[in-house]
């Protein structure tokens, strides 16, 4: 059926984010919220991670994430602390808790692990397992690049864990990720949160469900006119 036919056409969503930040846990949980709102009324929407790293040079061992942010960012500890704030703030207005996080680590593999879920694993274990890392590194203050915490992810969200040992083992999909970060980048995306939509609109930053979701709607709509046109 067309969908002039009254099929509609199906909505992707590029989610290019990083797990190490904090506004990419806020967003994806508004647009979580944001599609529950919407439901059936834009028709199928498919919701793909992407990578990005804020911190691509970080050694393995990581960093004090006070001392590492306020030099990074030229913040004071009351601008900081301020900071903080607001970020615990808004996670809470959109339904995402944070805990306390004392450490920034390398996520690399977490992003290599998140391709393989994607490519190889059941539909929506990519998915399953963003949340998996996100609440482990920003609710729980875990290293989402130690292999035994991606590995104990793996199999809470019903990824074969022997195939993902082989995949953080070998080096797998190191290719494929550095490929998608650069792709994205010479698309012009230089910060995350950074949605997608239909490789065409984008929508910046950890957004209000209320703003996600006007914009989808909207780009539906138009997405409804240009095909029955």
């Amino acid at each position: 059926m067309s969908a002039s036919e009254g099929q509609k056409p199906v909505m992707r969503i590029d989610f290019v984010s990083d797990v190490a930040c904090p506004w990419c846990a806020i967003g994806l949980s508004s647009l979580e919220r944001a599609l529950e709102k919407i439901g059936d009324d834009i028709g199928e929407v498919e919701l793909h991670m992407q990578p990005f790293e804020l911190n691509p040079t970080m050694a393995p061992g990581g960093v004090d994430a006070t001392e590492y942010l306020t030099s990074k960012y030229g913040l004071s500890p009351e601008q900081f602390a301020a900071n903080r704030e607001r970020i615990v703030a808004r996670g809470a207005a959109e339904g995402f808790a944070f805990g306390p996080r004392t450490h920034i680590w390398n996520t690399f593999d977490a992003h290599r692990l998140l391709r393989w879920a994607g490519e190889e694993g059941p539909p929506g274990s990519q998915r399953a397992l963003k949340h998996a890392l996100l609440t482990a590194y920003h609710g729980q203050g875990r290293n989402p690049g130690a292999h035994d915490v991606l590995l104990e992810l793996a199999g809470r969200v019903g990824l074969a864990v022997e195939r993902a040992r082989e995949v953080l083992e070998r080096g797998e999909f190191t290719e494929e990720v550095r490929q998608a970060e650069r792709f994205w980048q010479e698309l012009g995306i230089h910060g995350v949160p950074a949605v997608i939509v239909n490789r065409k609109h984008l929508i910046s930053g950890g957004q209000p469900h209320e703003v996600f979701e006007k914009t989808l709607r909207q780009i539906a709509a138009e997405l409804d006119d240009a095909t029955a046109g």
